[in-house]
């Protein structure tokens, strides 16, 4: 969505709207985190190619100067070549006009579910990108935004009834009222699921890019302000077409019951913002490990980033949001349980808050931390400890001597990686058991891997 938020099922009012690697070592005895309770839930399988795999977002409005489909697709052997896996685009459909933010309005302001945005390209575009693309050997899900529409969406005067209305029987802007202060998304209505004639409605438009487009997934927005019992019944019926991969905008275990393979680790991302301003160190990590806010099922996915579109546009760019400790956080995005996610234009070192309702075209300068990504992407790949899931290995917490060093341990059969981080801007001595004293530079990190 276009507000950044922290959704908890309890607080809607909080809703608004992922290189060298260095010196290497040999790991040792640590403190081992006990395995995860088991799951209440029958553990849940995901799609082949998801198990290992990693996440690429998709601005396109703003990922060329031309900001088109077809401009994007030059990009496609490069991403590969990157080593991506999973591409996300964000919604690509037409954008209402009505109540539109900006002049160009934001993608997730809907006005027909069903095609595609004049100003991206058109259906023929979306279907020779996820074919090119599925010749690279990447998939591609597209962002869906099943709580609300645009005001002049057909919907909204053929199926007035899937709409929730006000007390004299009108469409009213989503409005969000329980919180400090009342929050309106002006460009769109909400949708009503207490009207099950929606959940076909809804289910068939998703069919139609599965169908028409051999897309592989979707990326659901705010997917907690809609019931899991409809997100369960979509899962069944679109995989039945096609078996795909589903993240859900949101963050409660609930939804890995069977509806989503993946969700929001936004609880990894407080922690790591908190951690250049000196508000958090090791200790803090450790906690996420082993006393989590959340108790989710062993095969819930995860995804970790350091930013995303709500973040960098609402929040900040990478400087802002983590200074010089940029990379050691993307680091640990990518090594710790979860799949990583790369956000449009951070390989080029993203040094601006993109527009989101006018043109703002990337600046990719000379890709200066593609390489940093390449090479940490391989590193995910070829380490089965590093997978996804129930597929990948629990953390194993090091002790170092050192909170304002992070290390860790991932052991999967011979597989092992070790990885020790330093979270502060001066060099730190630290001592894994049966090891001699170390050192790292500021925000330096060392990585071990051994089969």
């Amino acid at each position: 969505m276009h507000f950044s938020f922290q959704p908890n099922v309890s607080t809607l009012c909080a809703i608004a709207c992922a290189f060298g690697l260095s010196t290497f070592f040999a790991p040792t005895m640590s403190q081992t985190n006990p395995a995860p309770p088991a799951s209440t839930h029958p553990e849940m399988a995901h799609v082949a190619w998801s198990h290992n795999a990693n996440s690429y977002e998709v601005n396109v409005r703003q990922y060329t100067p031309e900001g088109t489909l077809k401009a994007f697709a030059t990009h496609l052997p490069r991403l590969k070549k990157m080593g991506v896996n999973i591409l996300w685009l964000m919604p690509i459909q037409p954008i209402g006009k009505q109540e539109r933010k900006g002049s160009l309005g934001s993608y997730y302001s809907i006005s027909d579910y069903t095609a595609v945005n004049p100003e991206f390209g058109n259906l023929e575009d979306m279907k020779a990108l996820v074919k090119q693309a599925h010749g690279l050997g990447m998939k591609v899900i597209l962002d869906w935004v099943a709580n609300h529409t645009a005001w002049d969406h057909p919907w909204a005067k053929s199926h007035k009834d899937w709409y929730k209305l006000n007390a004299n029987g009108e469409l009213f802007p989503v409005t969000f009222t329980n919180g400090p202060e009342p929050e309106y998304w002006t460009d769109v209505v909400a949708l009503n699921y207490d009207n099950k004639a929606l959940w076909a409605g809804m289910i068939e438009a998703m069919q139609f890019w599965v169908r028409e487009t051999d897309l592989d997934g979707f990326r659901c927005d705010v997917a907690g302000l809609v019931p899991t019992p409809f997100w369960e019944r979509a899962r069944q019926e679109l995989d039945a077409t096609k078996p795909l991969f589903m993240l859900a905008e949101w963050s409660e275990p609930e939804l890995h019951r069977s509806a989503f393979d993946m969700t929001y680790g936004w609880d990894l991302h407080d922690i790591m913002k908190d951690v250049p301003k000196g508000k958090a160190d090791a200790r803090a990590f450790h906690t996420w490990v082993k006393s989590p806010k959340q108790e989710f099922p062993r095969h819930a996915f995860r995804m970790h980033f350091t930013n995303n579109h709500d973040k960098n546009s609402w929040e900040g760019t990478d400087q802002e949001l983590f200074g010089p400790a940029y990379e050691a956080m993307a680091v640990l995005s990518v090594t710790l349980p979860g799949m990583p996610l790369i956000y449009s234009g951070q390989e080029s070192r993203l040094t601006k808050r993109l527009a989101f309702f006018e043109k703002d075209a990337i600046d990719w300068k000379n890709f200066e931390l593609q390489a940093f990504y390449t090479e940490l992407l391989a590193l995910k790949r070829n380490n089965p400890a590093l997978s996804n899931g129930q597929y990948g290995a629990p953390v194993e917490l090091l002790t170092t001597g050192n909170h304002k060093v992070f290390a860790f341990r991932r052991s999967q059969g011979t597989n092992v990686v070790t990885v020790a981080v330093n979270l502060t801007n001066a060099e730190q001595s630290y001592t894994l058991p049966g090891q001699t004293n170390q050192q790292l530079d500021p925000w330096k990190w060392q990585i071990d891997t051994r089969r």
